[in-house]
């Protein structure tokens, strides 16, 4: 059985505990999903966050929704190219409108991943 003692230090008139992330923590880097899946939590699902926190598991958490924010964002964007007919060809004909029809693609294939995955 493992028992994990907490040490302190002192300074001036307070014992200031010796807090260290966890390395597997310490290596986690969160990109644009992770960082607003992590802000929801901690101001929406505060028991939630503090409970992965206290646990050493909160940056792995939020890495694997980033990951699946991210291949969903990657279907949607593609499903959604191929129904609407955005194509190479059109983006070679007419580069504006591409331009437009895949920044309204994007906008909205990031709107349905906020709301299935980030805001739940």
């Amino acid at each position: 059985m493992k028992t994990n003692y907490i040490t302190y230090r002192r300074v001036g008139d307070y014992n200031i505990p010796n807090l260290i992330l966890p390395l597997e923590e310490a290596s986690v880097r969160l990109g644009k999903w992770g960082m607003m899946y992590k802000t929801y939590l901690e101001k929406h699902k505060k028991v939630f966050f503090n409970t992965l926190l206290t646990q050493g598991k909160l940056y792995q958490h939020c890495a694997e929704i980033e990951n699946q924010a991210q291949q969903m964002l990657d279907t949607l964007v593609a499903q959604m190219k191929e129904a609407e007919g955005v194509t190479e060809k059109m983006k070679e004909d007419n580069q504006l409108e591409w331009i437009q029809k895949m920044n309204n693609i994007q906008q909205r294939a990031s709107e349905i991943v906020c709301n299935e995955l980030i805001y739940t």
